[in-house]
């Protein structure tokens, strides 16, 4: 096994574990809170994706300097999800809370449907691709292998960003507080005069967000084509149920391991690549069936 492809697919390992978690630490959270299982999240990532790539071509189009993109990526996730993920969760979801967990399900399922065939009439079904970002950053060499700073550096700084900054926010303000005690007991929230109905809009439209912003990091790095929310879903599935659902810190560590054990496939299995985040998963889940951080009758944010 050649040292500089295991150097080059940890390397990789890390700039995809790190797309995942911002994904999967968004799905974990809606769940954590609202206690469903939001097949729609995918659809967050891939409107997120698209919405950033055409902004960036847009920009791109008006001669403004490349390093617009960067702003444009936050921007286009917190539009993505207030807008999409704020009226997903006011119109439908707000009507299933407390409903059959098989119910909840085929909901979102279906938003997810809908969500995916409103990605098609809006932006089309050809490839979109707006690398500048990436190629604006430049390369570094690192023993000898030359990696994009976008991958190497920007992603993984930006998954820390929000790992550390929403333990911070649910730790250490009134409103993460908040968050925490309806988690915990909702009921008993409520009659200390806290609004449920906000935090859990606020909480959706969070978690709604951070998929979009992995969608839109993920968009100078990719060709956008139809059904990659799909893919993603998937993945954040398996990274979540390895974490044990709810756990935010447990989902970075779980989207760490299926990232590097994806990307060594890759480069030594290649027919196995789509098969080990499953395998990794469904290994956790037989030693640990509620996740690897999670404590039994307990739940957290």
């Amino acid at each position: 096994m050649p040292p500089d492809m295991l150097f080059l697919a940890a390397l990789d390992g890390i700039a995809y574990g790190s797309l995942i978690f911002l994904v999967a630490v968004g799905l974990s959270l809606i769940f954590g809170v609202l206690g469903v299982l939001n097949v729609a999240h995918g659809s967050f990532y891939a409107i997120g994706a698209y919405v950033a790539a055409s902004a960036v071509l847009a920009a791109a189009g008006m001669g403004l300097p490349t390093w617009l993109a960067f702003p444009l990526f936050l921007i286009s996730a917190i539009l993505v999800g207030v807008v999409v993920g704020g009226a997903v969760e006011a119109l439908l979801l707000r009507r299933i809370y407390g409903k059959e967990e098989v119910l909840q399900l085929l909901v979102t399922f279906a938003v997810f449907m809908i969500l995916e065939d409103a990605q098609k009439v809006i932006f089309g079904v050809r490839p979109l691709f707006a690398n500048a970002p990436m190629n604006w950053l430049g390369t570094v060499e690192v023993f000898g292998i030359y990696y994009t700073n976008y991958q190497l550096i920007l992603i993984p700084l930006v998954a820390l960003a929000v790992l550390v900054g929403l333990r911070l926010f649910l730790r250490r303000t009134s409103f993460g507080r908040a968050i925490v005690a309806v988690t915990q007991d909702r009921e008993a929230a409520m009659a200390m005069g806290i609004n449920a109905t906000s935090i859990y809009l606020f909480t959706f439209m969070i978690g709604a967000s951070l998929a979009a912003l992995g969608g839109a990091l993920s968009s100078a790095t990719t060709s956008l084509t139809p059904g990659i929310g799909s893919g993603m879903i998937v993945l954040s599935f398996a990274v979540a149920a390895t974490a044990g659902l709810g756990r935010i810190e447990g989902a970075a560590v779980a989207a760490l391991m299926i990232g590097l054990g994806r990307s060594a496939a890759v480069y030594f299995a290649p027919e196995f690549d789509v098969l080990i985040p499953y395998l990794i998963m469904v290994a956790v889940l037989l030693i640990k069936p509620e996740g690897l951080f999670t404590t039994l009758q307990t739940r957290k944010v």
